[in-house]
């Protein structure tokens, strides 16, 4: 017989419910129907009983013993009955598992002092599956990683409300503010106790922001805060009976509105801000910006009001209410009400606790004076803290010369009037010292490759600007994501040391060219091209080296192949070592290629043959180079040299049959030497946010006429280009400058980038004429062509084809006898913003604006003569295939009356490299 014993401790009684999880499932003590046990229990006073034995039924997944050692109710254990608190206890330990929908103690037998135990327990049923309708299948995918259930364990309320949270949030970030969710549970008849879930969804339509109203602002207008709110935005409008849905308008008054008679007053006309004023309440379009509400970002937009207030000198700034409510058609109204305060102003500033550094030098980097207008995010970025980002900061300054542990807060040490006195308070802490410094994340790359790129080492002073010039050059490798390369410090402040451990992911360098095709009577065309840019010569003859192929020594070893069937072929090889005896930046390249062009075409036989023309030219170049990094100026110039060797090959082939008609048969050598300097400050080498690239060479070959006077006299041109003399020049600068605050997670930024490009090509001897070889080509996409074997440099001009003159106004259909310029300048400017900066691909887009031309001599150059244009373009830089892009210009000076953009416009594309 199993006797029933209810024992519920409140107040003494035996009888009581617990129930912490909201719902109508009870947790009992039971007692023994028994007479004299239920006269003992209800009538005795209360006994201390020693627990004999204790048996436990209805578990059909957990282990006996473990939830008797859950419980806390073991064998020995002694309780109190009636009165006692020990079950009561160990059914709360049972029921905050969540595992249990009912939980009850039995008791079976009372011998003396000892008393026998039942635990019974109804365990909750396990989820197996669940699943999300009415959504998408990406949806439902990404609801699954957020939902928080797991299959396998017992469903509670607490899960299933948690999923519903997940699930309002998902869609609330999206816009969607009404979302109606629907939960049904299905018994799962493949295993016991377990069900299928299943949340019906109706997401319902977007939620929009219809207007924002701002309350109580008199110092700073409403569209001016508006500005700041970058999250959220209004949709827009069209109308001319403007309305204003106050929230309150009884206790909030009326937002302010910009009246026609104030825009008279104020001369408005005259000003673009007063006129959108004036004009916002009745028109605000902006297709560009998306106005759904989403509650996260409406958060933080409330900040950056305030942010915005400090920023202006009301420190007091502060928003006391707001409301976001639906108008009659479903969008959002978002009213916000301020309390501006009084406008402050910066008085003495006193600096405590500075012994490294004087008081004037900290002054000179705060640059704030007494009656500056209050400023606090300027000035946390000036002292370099809260996330500040100033480069000239005073945590910099002490951050860059070891002081690790420094600290400074601005205290505000007496306010009077609309002044605030601060205190600079300083912790400088000792000099720290890097003990270690740990690379994680190389699986490919060796790692002395990555150990001579840094520029902090053991034994070394810590510095920030070290460790940042340290990313720059892991960047510049390209074999890291830029966006997850992680320098941790690990400072120990009980000795002044530092560990520094940088974690990165590898990614891969190299590239790959491929295409081909069959042509009627050229035969096969196609191009082959690889890229190794972390292969190891000295891994070629180790199998254990290759992986696929041997990687991690960060050479280069470059080898392609192009083919036009019999009209013309090209293969090249170049290999870099960038650190030429492993101790310096003392970078070796060696390169050699051959190509040749022939115009073989029978035109009697419509076939490439021997019977066609046979013209034909050939270069082959070889070149050794050697360059050296700097350290002074500072440690971005570089300086190199490189000879160079290119044998000209004719064969009834013109090279300039307008200039040089005479001249079809020959070999003419160049020979020269290329001197170069350069600086790269760049942070990155796929999308630069910042720094420059500045290079400039002269190219030189021996003044071969002034050596042979036979030269000079010769008519046969085969003779006088025999061997080739100039003398050129080179220079290009890039520019790189952020614009704007950065956004999202990636820290998506704007970007400017301006660009300076010139070059000239001269000669020594008044008496010879200028090198038919090395010119100069402008317009088109810029990519190598037939002209690019004579030495051309091919300079690009979106939208405009290959010039034919250097007057920008003569703008032929077709192209004609293309001019070799010996002077070009071009000027352009981008503006650039990241789509995806992941390791999978980094993509942008682009507006530019360009002016450039070719002049043929000092004589006829005219700096202010230039072909402009305007387009726009995106890049693709893929991990297997480089650079691939595009871009549309449009040939300003190619207008012409009558005639739509079309005729002036021109699709250029890009492979492999970003021409000149």
């Amino acid at each position: 017989m199993i006797w029933v014993l209810v024992l519920i401790l409140l107040s003494g009684q035996l009888q009581a419910q617990i129930n912490t999880d909201n719902t109508d499932t009870t947790k009992k003590v039971l007692y023994s129907t028994n007479p004299d046990l239920k006269s003992t229990l209800e009538n005795g006073t209360p006994v201390r009983y020693k627990v004999a034995e204790l048996a436990v039924s209805g578990n059909a997944s957990f282990d006996t013993n473990l939830l008797k050692a859950t419980s806390g109710i073991t064998v020995g254990t002694f309780i109190t009955l009636p009165g006692g608190d020990e079950l009561p206890r160990s059914i709360h330990r049972l029921w905050s598992q969540g595992f249990f929908s009912d939980i009850t103690y039995y008791v079976t037998k009372i011998q003396g002092n000892e008393i026998s135990l039942e635990l019974a327990v109804t365990e909750r049923p396990r989820v197996t599956k669940f699943y999300f309708k009415g959504v998408s299948k990406t949806q439902a995918d990404e609801l699954k990683g957020k939902s928080g259930i797991t299959p396998g364990h017992a469903l509670t309320e607490n899960m299933k409300m948690t999923a519903v949270d997940a699930i309002r949030s998902y869609y609330a970030e999206k816009g969607f503010r009404r979302v109606a969710i629907d939960i049904i549970e299905r018994k799962d008849t493949t295993f016991d106790n377990s069900v299928l879930l299943y949340f019906n969804i109706n997401k319902g339509a977007k939620v929009k922001v219809n207007q924002i109203d701002f309350f109580g602002n008199t110092a700073v207008d409403g569209l001016k805060l508006k500005k700041q709110m970058k999250g959220t935005k209004e949709m827009s409008r069209m109308t001319l009976y403007p309305t204003v849905e106050a929230f309150d308008t009884t206790s909030w008054g009326t937002p302010y509105q910009y009246s026609w008679h104030d825009y008279l007053s104020d001369h408005g006309y005259l000003t673009y801000t007063k006129t959108r004023n004036l004009v916002s309440p009745y028109v605000h379009i902006n297709p560009l910006v998306s106005a759904k509400f989403n509650e996260k970002k409406y958060q933080e937009d409330k900040q950056k009001i305030i942010d915005y207030y400090n920023s202006k000198g009301y420190r007091d700034a502060k928003i006391l209410k707001d409301s976001v409510y639906y108008t009659k058609k479903g969008s959002v109204n978002v009213d916000i009400k301020l309390s501006e305060g009084h406008k402050y102003y910066f008085g003495n500033i006193k600096w405590v606790g500075n012994t490294v550094y004087p008081d004037s030098l900290l002054n000179v980097l705060l640059d704030i004076r007494k009656g500056d207008i209050y400023n606090k995010e300027l000035l946390n970025d000036k002292l370099g803290i809260g996330g500040g980002q100033e480069a000239m900061s005073i945590s910099n300054l002490y951050l860059d010369n070891g002081y690790l542990f420094f600290q400074v807060e601005p205290v505000e040490a007496t306010v009077y009037n609309d002044t605030i006195d601060f205190v600079m308070s300083m912790r400088e802490g000792p000099e720290a010292t890097l003990t270690r410094v740990n690379i994680v994340g190389n699986d490919k790359t060796n790692e002395h490759v990555i150990r001579r790129a840094l520029r902090t080492l053991p034994g070394d002073k810590f510095s920030k600007s070290d460790i940042m010039m340290s990313l720059r050059e892991l960047s510049v490798l390209k074999f890291f994501d830029e966006q997850k390369m992680n320098p941790v410090p690990e400072p120990n402040p009980a000795d002044g040391t530092v560990e520094l451990t940088y974690n990165l992911v590898e990614k891969s360098a190299d590239q790959l060219q491929l295409s081909a095709g069959f042509g009627g009577g050229i035969g096969l065309t196609g191009t082959l091209g690889v890229t190794f840019n972390n292969f190891s010569l000295r891994n070629i003859f180790n199998k254990k080296g290759w992986d696929p192929l041997p990687t991690g020594d960060g050479q280069m070893l470059s080898l392609n192949f192009q083919s036009n069937g019999k009209a013309f072929r090209s293969y090249s090889v170049q290999f870099v070592e960038p650190w030429l005896g492993g101790k310096h930046q003392n970078a070796l390249s060696v390169s050699f290629a051959d190509s040749k062009f022939r115009n073989g075409y029978n035109y009697y036989t419509g076939q490439w043959d021997d019977q066609g023309d046979t013209a034909s030219f050939r270069t082959t170049s070889i070149s050794v180079g050697l360059s050296k990094r700097l350290n002074w100026p500072d440690p971005y110039f570089q300086i190199g040299a490189q000879i160079n060797y290119t044998r000209y090959q004719l064969h009834n082939y013109y090279i300039d049959q307008y200039n040089l008609p005479n001249y079809r048969n020959g070999v003419s050598n160049n020979i020269n030497l290329r001197v170069t300097l350069s600086r790269n400050s760049v942070n990155s080498a796929q999308y630069p946010t910042g720094g420059s690239n500045i290079t400039a060479y002269a190219q030189l070959t021996p003044p071969f006429s002034y050596f042979d006077k036979s030269i000079e006299d010769a008519t046969d041109p085969a003779k006088k280009y025999k061997f080739v003399e100039y003398q050129k020049y080179r220079f290009t600068g890039d520019w790189y400058v952020p614009i704007g605050p950065q956004h999202g997670e990636d820290k998506k930024q704007f970007v400017l980038k301006a660009s300076v490009k010139m070059g000239y090509l001269g000669k020594y001897n008044p008496n010879m004429p200028i090198s038919p070889f090395e010119r100069f080509q402008l317009g088109d996409a810029g990519m190598s062509n037939n002209y690019a074997l004579l030495g051309y440099d091919i300079i690009s001009q979106r939208g405009y084809p290959v010039y034919e003159t250097s007057n920008p106004r003569y703008n032929p259909d077709q192209s004609g006898a293309t001019q070799y310029f010996t002077i070009f300048n071009k000027y352009s400017l981008e503006l650039r913003y990241p789509l995806s900066l992941s390791q999978a691909s980094t993509i942008f887009g682009l507006v530019f604006a360009e002016a450039a031309n070719g002049w043929y001599s000092f004589k006829d150059y005219n700096p202010f003569q230039l072909r402009r244009d305007v387009g726009v373009g995106a890049r693709f830089y893929l991990p297997m295939f480089g650079l691939l892009g595009f871009d549309y210009g449009i040939g300003i000076d190619r207008l012409r009356s009558g005639q739509g953009l079309g005729k002036a416009g021109r699709f250029t594309f890009m492979l492999g490299y970003e021409p000149d």
